[in-house]
């Protein structure tokens, strides 16, 4: 067992998966400049130097090589398209939204996709245009699964099973959790490191996992939220308050069977995204939730998310902006009851 930051484990996945197929390839800006940092958050840092022909770099045109990786995808080729903000899906929504998510059902599952999308989300001291969390808007898109890993274990193992998997993967990874050093260390950033076996190993598409058990609350959140829900859990114990936190790691598909018992056990959910809070995925988590368990739920479910606004650049602001843990344990006890 080694201990690996979320950068180093999904550099060992691709290095693992390349030496164990040669289809795959990956493909995005500055991914393979020698002496370079391996993509904006060094993902990629010396893979060049084994694998010359299949870390490719491209024009700064997202909907060119968004194209680009679907017509290898679809002539049988596993590429690994790296975004360096996700930010950027937006300049390639026309390739996402009606080509790669519609390309497999149009043809009646004749033609598979097997294209794997990684992009940076999450509010760090870059602005409105390089601080967004698009997860919502794609979350709507029949046709792409989609990831969201918040260990290195989990970036490592859903990444392999994400490059072997048939259909478009979307894997958003938040900038505080990769760990990157040097150069591309992230003020904030919290550990999100792992213990990774030698072995090799996947975590499965569309399951869930339970980071910590409780009985009188269920907190559902991801990514960067998940270790605030975490750290919110914590504060609750002094209070009396048992809080159960659970960690979709995917949200297309979503792990409906672990979520739905942890809520029928605790009778109030809580579910966490940084995104905004209009049009969020936790939107359709509360709706689903309230739908079919109203015979459990002895409260409303209730949403923590960011206000309605783009994500602002003053440090503070986006400290008040990004949902925290005080926050977090705040919409808890609203939920027991000890507001």
């Amino acid at each position: 067992m080694a201990r690996r930051t979320i950068a180093e484990a999904l550099r060992e996945g691709l290095r693992e998966e390349m030496a164990r197929d040669e289809r795959v390839f990956c493909m995005g800006e500055d991914i393979g400049i020698r002496g370079g940092w391996g993509g904006a958050f060094t993902v990629t840092l010396g893979l060049e130097k084994d694998y010359r022909d299949r870390i490719i770099d491209t024009p700064m045109s997202e909907a060119g090589f968004f194209g680009a990786s679907l017509g290898a995808a679809m002539m049988g080729l596993r590429p690994v398209v790296d975004v360096q903000y996700a930010d950027f899906l937006y300049c390639a929504m026309d390739q996402v939204v009606n080509q790669i998510a519609k390309v497999r059902y149009m043809s009646g599952g004749k033609i598979t996709v097997p294209l794997v999308m990684r992009a940076p989300v999450g509010a760090t001291g870059r602005g409105a245009q390089h601080g967004q969390n698009p997860e919502a808007l794609l979350f709507s898109v029949p046709g792409i699964m989609m990831v969201v890993p918040a260990t290195a274990y989990d970036a490592k193992g859903l990444l392999k099973a994400a490059i072997r998997d048939d259909n478009p993967v979307l894997m958003f990874e938040h900038k505080l959790l990769y760990g990157s050093k040097g150069a591309r260390a992230e003020s904030g950033a919290v550990d999100a490191s792992s213990e990774i076996p030698p072995d090799d190993y996947v975590v499965p598409l569309g399951k869930g996992i339970v980071r910590r058990e409780g009985h009188d609350v269920t907190i559902i959140a991801t990514l960067l939220m998940m270790h605030r829900a975490l750290t919110a859990a914590e504060q609750l114990v002094s209070e009396g308050i048992s809080a159960e936190v659970i960690d979709p790691r995917s949200l297309v598909p979503f792990d409906w069977d672990l979520v739905k018992a942890s809520v029928m056990k605790t009778s109030r959910a809580v579910v966490v995204e940084e995104g905004p809070r209009q049009g969020g995925w936790s939107a359709e988590i509360a709706a689903t939730l309230g739908e079919s368990l109203s015979d459990y739920l002895t409260a409303p479910v209730i949403r923590v998310a960011s206000p309605d606004i783009p994500v602002p650049f003053s440090p503070p602001m986006e400290n008040f902006y990004r949902p925290d843990a005080e926050r977090i344990a705040a919409a808890a006890r609203k939920a027991v009851g000890n507001t």
